[in-house]
């Protein structure tokens, strides 16, 4: 925020409040991303403190039980954050939460960056009848009251500036190839017909996974993942393997246990799953879409392909069975949450320089 005087924020300058609505249990890209962030910053030596709706009562977020919104005032949350005693403050979600920290960093006149995680206004367009228009407006004048709007790929930087965002930032995402690798004992798809297609995410009306179980595929169809479309999708789907959420190294055996990895959303702004996938030597099959063209970039065509990237998803399915998986394996190695941790820093970095050394 140029122009403005030195803020009022006293704190340890190697420590950052990261404030979000989303947070464990929750399993989610988001999530995920916080919480690598929080290893790899404490690793840097920074002190990491989250505030998220386990500090305060809570509800279920309508349409999503799992999601818990914090039930709480604006002046509590400033009493929160200022007991925090950090200097860089991370907003990291446009919830309750997040809009309450937004707004008292404004008027305690503290500098925050922001993120971009999910398109939301595309998931709230695809539930009700309302433009995606309308929550553009909403989240960019959100974002443009921070000093920073982090995104994870030059497209949606293209895509949030032609709307009207400002102050921009990349933040990539890494992928843990140490937990991500080709697990080759205790296949948990040894019983099913083969190839096996896979999809891993929420299960949730705006990651299109209908569109993904409709295709006419030989061998089997798994899905790994939980939400409030997974009863019904169940019921409707007799022939396909739902799993239900799995984590840590029980997710990475069945990435490592399935052939081909597809990803029907038309809505991610990145996808953590695709790097998981192709660090277990999974091949890609997905829409050329803002996701999985940033991620697979190049290598979504050619002789060195590890992904296909068709609006023909049944094609590019089977397409992607003829991939080497130590292709893949090859290409994931080349995203490190090291690096994604030392730009999310750079920029926090950049945003204080700026807040307090421009004065008026």
């Amino acid at each position: 925020m140029s122009g403005k005087s030195t803020p009022a924020f006293a704190g340890d300058d190697k420590a950052i409040l990261i404030v979000t609505d989303a947070y464990r249990p929750q399993v989610n890209g988001v999530v995920r991303s916080i919480e690598y962030m929080e290893e790899e910053l404490r690793r840097m030596g920074f002190r990491v403190e989250i505030l998220s709706p386990d500090a305060f009562r809570t509800m279920p977020c309508p349409g999503y039980s799992e999601i818990r919104l914090a039930l709480t005032r604006s002046g509590t949350v400033r009493k929160h954050m200022i007991a925090a005693g950090c200097t860089h403050l991370h907003i990291a979600t446009e919830g309750p939460l997040g809009l309450m920290a937004g707004s008292v960093a404004r008027r305690l006149n503290w500098p925050f960056t922001t993120a971009y995680h999910s398109r939301f206004p595309e998931y709230a367009a695809a539930r009700v009848p309302v433009p995606a228009a309308f929550f553009y407006g909403w989240f960019r004048r959100f974002h443009n009251k921070g000093d920073g709007c982090m995104v994870a790929t030059e497209t949606l930087r293209k895509d949030l500036a032609n709307h009207g965002f400002k102050r921009l930032m990349r933040w990539s995402r890494g992928v843990d190839t140490s937990l991500f690798q080709p697990i080759r004992e205790n296949d948990v798809a040894a019983d099913l017909p083969r190839p096996v297609f896979l999809y891993v995410g929420r299960v949730s009306v705006e990651k299109s996974i209908p569109e993904f179980l409709e295709l006419d595929l030989p061998g089997s169809k798994m899905v790994v993942g939980d939400g409030p479309e997974l009863e019904r999708l169940r019921r409707k789907y007799p022939d396909v393997h739902f799993t239900g959420a799995k984590t840590g190294t029980d997710l990475a055996r069945h990435y490592a246990s399935a052939d081909v990895f597809v990803f029907p959303s038309r809505t991610d702004t990145f996808g953590l799953v695709l790097l998981e996938a192709l660090a277990c030597g999974l091949p890609v099959a997905a829409y050329p879409v803002m996701g999985p063209r940033d991620v697979l970039g190049d290598f979504a065509s050619g002789p060195d392909r590890v992904g296909v990237l068709s609006e023909d998803l049944r094609q590019a399915a089977l397409d992607a069975r003829s991939i080497s998986s130590d292709r893949c394996r090859a290409y994931a190695l080349r995203y490190s949450w090291t690096t994604s941790a030392q730009q999310f820093t750079d920029n926090m970095l950049s945003v204080w320089s700026s807040a307090t050394i421009d004065q008026p």
